[in-house]
């Protein structure tokens, strides 16, 4: 392999350990909230809630239950004139914003013991964090560089309590219409 290569890999890795912890924090908020039954059921609502995680300013457009005003979503005057213009932005799919890493991610957090599957809702996914992924996810939130996303998981995770994937998808469409109106696989920006 060239250096080019090399960087090419690392640079691989460290996007997808940046994806991996975040999607560690979002599944730990979301089983440490009263109302999800202390997992996080299925793929949707995993793609869902990570796109007003990644979009903050755009989750109190879509949670009634959320304040742009919450100090926990850590918004500045910025991030509300631009709400699209986000570090890790994600295409449109079929079913609403969507992140092909997923699939990815949840494998390897799950082969890495940081979380497990449990009993779902009939044909889906649900996953929750083991011991050893709430300790990371502790470490992880202790520190300055993840507790924005921790709090604005956490924030998150409460309004949509009692939420399916499906509902949250359904008020995206509804009340982002004009974000949502564009072709798939496009990059929602």
């Amino acid at each position: 392999m060239t250096d080019l290569d090399q960087t090419e890999l690392a640079l691989l890795r460290e996007d997808l350990a940046y994806h991996q912890a975040r999607v560690l924090l979002l599944v730990t908020a979301v089983s440490n909230t009263t109302g999800h039954a202390r997992k996080l059921d299925g793929l949707t609502k995993l793609a869902k809630l990570d796109f007003l995680l990644r979009y903050p300013a755009l989750a109190p457009e879509v949670l009634d239950r959320l304040n742009a005003r919450d100090p926990r979503l850590h918004l500045a005057p910025e991030d509300i004139a631009t709400p699209t213009d986000v570090e890790a932005p994600m295409t449109r799919y079929k079913y609403g914003p969507w992140d092909d890493r997923y699939y990815a991610i949840l494998g390897a957090l799950i082969g890495r013991g940081l979380l497990r599957y449990t009993s779902a809702r009939k044909g889906s996914v649900a996953v929750t964090p083991t011991a050893a992924g709430r300790r990371l996810a502790e470490q992880l939130t202790a520190g300055n560089q993840w507790a924005e996303i921790a709090e604005r998981g956490e924030a998150i995770a409460e309004a949509s309590t009692g939420m399916t994937g499906n509902a949250l998808k359904d008020l995206i469409y509804q009340r982002l219409a004009d974000l949502m109106d564009r072709p798939h696989r496009q990059v929602i920006r």
